[in-house]
């Protein structure tokens, strides 16, 4: 039975934070009722327990609070979240109340949002290829179920357009299986959010979607507790109701400014930038949740947005995202600039768990020896782009200006494709073998000439005929 202890001993107040004394039994992360001289409630949970006095951060924030008029009731349990198979299709605010105008919630369960690490022994280990119908992504970087694959962005470029195209088309290739869609928003403009729901709605995809909004103006520290609400309930339809699912956190930056908020408002030793000196081990308690457990067939993949102040890769949001997950997704503005789109580029980026998740069996026996080469095939053309642009085109070999053409058709036929485009990866493989077919075959000097004895004819013959 929980104990319910009421305090008026509110003291202070330090921006977004309230300091209660001389309370009994105080733990960290539960949650606290804060009711106001004109009979309103607000909420909070512990942030901090030192002796007899403790820290609230409020999560509607602490305007207009009269601290002697104030009563703080100590709920004796953590943040929850209310769970049934009936959150697929809604839409949460970021501390999981309904935002939409559906029925009540009547819960299965709840469970707390903390939730724990998955233990290292107890983990699967990510080998299913995850089709997500951008070939950027299918035919480079593959996406592999339970894997932790980050966008980078920059302001202005088109991630929440890639993110929803992720959520509309990811599946599990040949078991006809489709993703439950996790989608957490934290700090992202009223527009934004309506871009979302609008086209999951539209399409249909909002029916295995679940949605957890925080927006722009509302309160900074409730975007600490959106993406626990929202990997709550992904462990929920994962590990409990055998789900696939896929959580998108958009934008993780936004989250991260609302830590740095708080630990100024705690008068914590800033680490880089401002940033806590506990940043790294936060974000490691957010994206570790990501994975697969042996014994169990669901799963969560995740794919967080990271905008990048000023495109730095070097911040210290994308810079520990990095340690944390396997790889990155990285997009460019001069390709934006170009209108190419996506625009991911994708020298720089990588998915470390690509060779578990294709070949045989998963994708195409091919897929290996023929990302390799166009890797190979698109650097070299892009470093010909370069050269010409210093020297002039009249100073490159006609070998540097095949492999500058290369690199022009690449960008306009490959990396490029409509949001409602979905590819199936045999139709990206194709179009890589498509492309290469400039090229003679001693050129292909990182495909098996079986391989290319195999596939290649075909694009040949189409070409010449």
């Amino acid at each position: 039975m929980l104990s319910i202890k009421e305090y008026q001993t509110v003291t202070n107040i330090y921006g977004p934070l309230m300091l209660v004394e001389m309370v009994d039994e105080a733990k960290y992360g539960h949650i606290v009722d804060i009711e106001l001289g004109d009979g309103s409630i607000r909420h909070g949970q512990i942030l901090q327990v030192e002796k007899d006095k403790v820290l609230v951060q409020v999560f509607e924030g602490t305007s207009g609070i009269d601290v002697k008029n104030s009563t703080a009731r100590f709920l004796g349990r953590p943040l929850e979240l209310a769970l049934s198979p009936d959150i697929l299709g809604r839409v949460f605010t970021g501390l999981g109340e309904p935002k939409d105008d559906g029925p009540a919630l009547i819960p299965d369960k709840r469970l707390d949002i903390n939730g724990s690490p998955i233990n290292p022994d107890a983990r699967d280990y990510p080998n299913e290829f995850i089709q997500t119908g951008i070939s950027t992504i299918d035919g480079l970087n593959p996406l592999v179920r339970g894997q932790k694959l980050p966008i980078f962005s920059g302001a202005g470029l088109p991630h929440d357009e890639i993110t929803a195209q992720i959520a509309r088309q990811a599946t599990v290739l040949g078991r006809g299986e489709e993703f439950a869609v996790v989608f957490a928003a934290m700090g992202i403009t009223f527009e934004a959010a309506e871009f979302f729901i609008n086209d999951l709605r539209e399409t249909g995809a909002i029916e295995r979607a679940v949605m957890f909004v925080n927006l722009a103006n509302d309160p900074a520290i409730e975007r600490i507790a959106t993406p626990r609400f929202a990997l709550t309930a992904a462990e929920y339809l994962a590990f409990e109701l055998d789900m696939h699912v896929l959580v998108i956190l958009n934008d993780m930056t936004n989250y991260c400014e609302a830590l740095r908020e708080i630990s100024a408002a705690r008068k914590e030793v800033p680490g880089r930038r401002g940033y806590p000196g506990y940043l790294y081990t936060d974000l490691a308690t957010v994206y570790e949740r990501a994975g697969r457990i042996k014994g169990k067939k669901g799963s969560i993949t995740m794919v967080p947005v990271l905008t990048m102040p000023e495109d730095d890769k070097t911040h210290p949001v994308p810079d520990l995202t990095g340690y944390i997950t396997e790889g990155q997704l990285i997009l460019s503005r001069p390709l934006h600039r170009k209108a190419v789109s996506p625009p991911v580029d994708v020298l720089p980026s990588l998915s470390r768990l690509k060779d578990k998740g294709i070949g045989e069996g998963k994708t195409r026996e091919d897929h290996a020896d023929l990302y390799n080469q166009l890797y190979a095939a698109y650097a070299r053309g892009k470093e010909a782009q370069e050269l010409a642009t210093i020297m002039g085109e009249a100073a490159l070999s006609a070998e540097d200006k095949k492999y500058m053409t290369f690199a022009t058709e690449f960008e306009a036929r490959y990396v490029s494709q409509d949001y409602y485009e979905n590819r199936t990866v045999e139709t990206t493989l194709d179009l890589g073998w498509e492309l290469l077919s400039m090229f003679e075959n001693a050129e292909l000097k990182r495909i098996d000439i079986e391989l290319i004895q195999k596939y290649m004819p075909r694009f040949r013959k189409a070409k010449s005929g």
